[in-house]
C-alpha cells in the first residue's frame, strides 16, 4: 500500500507530540502504543488544525487501491487515536466527527521543525546600529546585547515600541534564505522602562501592548498575549527558560526612553532554544508618528516573514495622533488591564479624556467599551448592567463608525451582544469579524468561545477557547474559563486537573479555587467543595455566584439550614444586584424546590441575566423542566 508523504518534523498538541519520520506518538516523552495506519491518520490531521479533513481526502492518501473494506478501517483507525488519546467520539477534545463528511482536529497545533544552528555557528543576521550605553537592555545571560557607550542626548528620551517591527522584518529577511525554519511563534517581552521613574510605566506597557497587537494581525505568526508576558518584567530568568514556558520560537526584548514628545527604543530579537542575538537596533521618533509607523512597520514585517497580514486589520489609511490624547489612552488601557473595580474607574476616566482631546480616536472608544463592558459583569458590578451596557454599546458602535476595521471594538460589541442583549446572530457576526481582522487576540477567542457553548457548539467552542489558553497561556481566566468549559460538558475530572494546574501558577486566585469547588461537587466530594468555595470566598469577598454555589453545596450534602441561611441573606439584598436573581436559583435546585428557583429565573429574565450560567451541572434537575425549556426559548436559545 502507497505511504503517504507528511510533513517533515513534529507536531506537539497539549502534552502530546508525533514524530512524523520515527512514526511515533509520545505523552510527556513517554511513547504510546499507537499502530502505523492509525498514526498516519492522525498525522493528516495534524497537518490541517481546525479544518474538515474529508473521507475523500483520507481514502485517496491512505487507502488509494485498497480491496478492504474502508469504513471500516478508518473507524477503527480513529477509534484506536480515540483510545490512546483518551478522547471521546461524544464530547470531543481533539478530534471531531463531522456526520457523512469527515473528521476535524480540534487541538491547537504546533509544528516543531529542525532544530536551528548550533552555538557558535555563523549568525545569519548583521547586528545594526549599536543601542546606547544609557538605553542597555536587560541582563539575562548570554544572550545579552553588549552596548556601546555612545550617549543619548540631553534630554530623557522614550520609544515606540512599534517600531521594533522594522527590524524584526529585517532580521527575519535575512534568514528566510538560510537553513533555519521559519519562526511561527514569538514573544514580546514587557520593554523595560529606563527612566527609572515608575510613573512611566504605563508608557513602556503600552508600547508593549501595541507591538503585540500589530505583530498579532499577521497570520501564521502566534504571538503571546500581553497578560501571559506581562509577569516576566523585570525578570531575571534566562530566556531559554522564558520561551519554554511560554513555548515559543523566538523572544523580542528592549528598553525604552520617553522625554516629551520624543522617544527612543533599544531591542533585540533572539533565537531559541539556540539563545542566539540575531538582531539588534535602537530607534528614535516622534510620538505624533505612532500610527503612520504602526502601518509600515507591520506591512514591512508580514512582507519579509512571507506570511499574510490582514489588511482589513488596518486603517483605511495612516494619520498622526495627538500626543496627549495618546498618552491618556495608555493610561487607561494600564488602569484596565489591572481588572478591579478601582482600576475600571480610572480607565473611564482615561477613556474619556482622550475622547474629549481627540474625537476621532477610536482605539480610546473601544477602550471606553471595554471598560464600562467589565464594570457591568456581575464579577465587578461597579455599575448597574442597565446602566452600563448601553453605554459600553454605544462607545464600540462609536469605535467602529471611526474605523469599522478595528477587531477589539468588534469584540467589545459581540460581547455587550451576548451577555445584555441575546442577539446572537449579531455577536456571531461580530466575532467572526473580530477574528478574521486580528487572529491573534486572544480576547476574542474567548468570548466567543462561550458564545458557542453557550449555543450548543460544544466542539467549536472548546477549539476557541485552547485557541485562547494558546495565545495567552499564562492568562488565569482563560484558564479558568477551560476549566468552567470542561465541567459544563461534564468533563469533571478534567476541570480539575485544568484548575489544579492554574493553583499551581497562583495559589491565591479565587477564581480558579471556584472553578475547582464546582468539579468537585458534581463527583460529590462534598467537604473538599465547600473548603474550595470559603477559600475562595476569603480571597475574593462575597461575590453572588460564590455564596450561591456555596449554599448549593451545603444543600446537595444535607446542610439545608445553613443553605437557607445564605439564600434568605441573598434575598434581601437581590433588588440591588439583580445578576444575583439566577445564583439565587441555582440554590433552590440544590435544596430540590423547582418551583421557587424557577420563580427565581424568571426574575433573572427580567433582569437581562448572563444565560452562560445556564450552562453549569448545577441546572441539571430543570433541563427536561417545560418551564425551563420555554425560558430558554425566549432568551433565544436552541432547544
Amino acid at each position: 500500500m502507497p505511504q503517504p508523504q507528511p510533513s517533515a518534523g513534529r507536531f506537539r498538541f497539549g502534552v502530546f507530540e508525533a514524530d512524523v519520520v520515527a512514526r511515533e506518538l509520545t505523552k510527556g516523552g513517554k511513547l504510546l502504543p499507537l499502530q502505523e495506519q492509525p498514526f498516519l491518520v492522525l498525522v493528516m490531521l495534524l497537518e490541517k488544525p481546525g479544518a474538515l479533513v474529508t473521507r475523500e481526502e483520507l481514502r485517496a492518501r491512505l487507502w488509494p487501491q485498497t480491496i478492504v473494506d474502508f469504513d471500516h478501517g478508518l473507524n477503527k483507525a480513529v477509534s484506536k487515536i480515540r483510545d490512546v488519546l483518551g478522547d471521546s467520539a461524544e464530547n470531543p477534545r481533539f478530534i471531531q466527527t463531522v456526520a457523512r463528511r469527515g473528521y476535524r482536529f480540534l487541538a491547537e497545533v504546533r509544528e516543531i521543525g529542525a532544530e536551528p544552528a548550533a552555538a557558535g555557528e555563523p549568525v545569519a543576521a548583521t547586528r545594526m546600529a549599536d543601542a546606547g550605553q544609557a538605553g542597555g537592555l536587560p541582563d539575562r545571560g548570554p544572550s545579552t546585547l553588549k552596548l556601546s557607550s555612545r550617549p543619548i542626548g540631553p534630554w530623557i528620551l522614550g520609544a515606540l515600541a512599534l517600531l521594533v517591527l522594522a527590524g524584526v522584518g529585517i532580521w527575519i529577511h535575512a534568514i528566510s534564505s538560510s537553513a533555519l525554519p521559519p519562526i511561527r511563534s514569538l514573544a514580546v517581552l514587557p520593554l523595560e522602562n529606563l527612566s527609572g521613574e515608575a510613573a512611566q510605566d504605563y508608557f513602556a506597557d503600552g508600547m508593549t501592548d501595541e507591538l503585540i497587537t500589530h505583530l498579532a494581525q499577521l497570520r501564521d505568526l502566534r504571538v503571546i498575549s500581553r497578560s501571559s508576558v506581562m509577569p516576566y518584567r523585570r525578570s531575571h530568568k534566562p530566556l531559554v527558560e522564558i520561551a519554554r514556558e511560554l513555548d515559543v520560537q523566538a523572544v523580542v526584548e528592549g528598553g525604552i526612553l520617553r522625554t516629551g514628545d520624543r522617544v527612543r527604543i533599544n531591542a533585540q530579537l533572539i533565537r531559541v532554544p539556540a539563545d542566539q542575538n540575531l538582531w539588534a537596533h535602537s530607534y528614535e521618533g516622534d510620538i505624533s508618528d505612532t500610527l503612520v509607523l504602526q502601518d509600515q512597520v507591520a506591512r514591512t514585517i508580514a512582507e519579509q516573514i512571507r506570511v499574510t497580514v490582514s489588511n482589513e486589520g488596518h486603517a483605511s489609511g495612516p494619520k498622526t495622533v495627538n500626543a496627549e490624547a495618546y498618552d491618556s489612552y495608555l493610561k487607561g488601557r494600564y488602569a484596565w488591564n489591572k481588572r478591579t473595580g478601582e482600576g475600571l474607574r480610572e480607565a473611564i476616566d482615561y477613556f474619556k479624556r482622550s475622547i474629549s482631546i481627540d474625537p476621532s480616536n477610536a482605539e480610546a472608544y473601544s477602550g471606553l467599551a471595554d471598560a464600562y463592558a467589565l464594570a457591568g459583569d456581575w464579577e465587578y458590578g461597579i455599575l448597574p448592567p442597565a446602566e452600563a451596557f448601553p453605554q459600553a454599546k454605544a462607545a464600540a458602535n462609536e469605535a467602529l463608525a471611526l474605523n469599522d476595521r478595528l477587531g477589539e471594538a468588534h469584540t467589545s460589541l459581540a460581547f455587550v451582544l451576548d451577555l445584555y442583549y441575546w442577539d446572537w446572530a449579531a455577536a456571531e457576526k461580530q466575532y467572526q469579524l473580530a477574528i478574521n481582522l486580528n487572529p491573534g487576540y486572544a480576547g476574542a477567542h474567548h468570548w466567543y468561545a462561550w458564545h458557542l457553548l453557550v449555543l450548543g457548539k460544544n466542539a467549536e467552542g472548546m477549539f476557541e477557547i485552547r485557541k485562547a489558553e494558546s495565545l495567552d497561556p499564562l492568562s488565569l481566566i482563560i484558564r479558568s474559563d477551560v476549566a468552567d468549559a470542561l465541567s459544563a460538558l461534564h468533563l469533571f475530572d478534567e476541570s480539575i486537573q485544568q484548575s489544579s494546574k492554574t493553583l499551581a501558577l497562583d495559589p491565591n486566585f479565587a477564581v480558579g479555587h471556584f472553578q475547582l469547588a464546582e468539579a468537585l461537587v458534581q463527583l460529590h466530594r462534598y467537604d473538599a467543595a465547600i473548603a474550595e468555595f470559603q477559600q475562595a470566598i476569603t480571597l475574593s469577598g462575597h461575590l453572588a455566584a460564590f455564596d450561591a454555589n456555596l449554599a448549593y453545596a451545603y444543600a446537595v450534602s444535607g446542610q439545608r439550614a445553613e443553605a437557607l441561611k445564605i439564600a434568605h441573606r441573598m434575598e434581601t439584598g437581590h433588588s440591588l444586584n439583580p445578576s444575583a436573581n439566577a445564583s439565587i436559583a441555582l440554590i433552590y435546585v440544590g435544596l430540590g424546590d423547582l418551583d421557587q428557583a424557577m420563580s427565581w429565573l424568571n426574575k433573572a429574565y427580567d433582569a437581562r441575566f448572563n444565560p452562560s450560567i445556564l450552562l453549569r451541572p448545577t441546572f441539571d434537575p430543570l433541563r427536561s423542566d417545560p418551564r425551563f425549556q420555554e425560558l430558554r426559548r425566549r432568551i433565544g436559545l436552541p432547544d
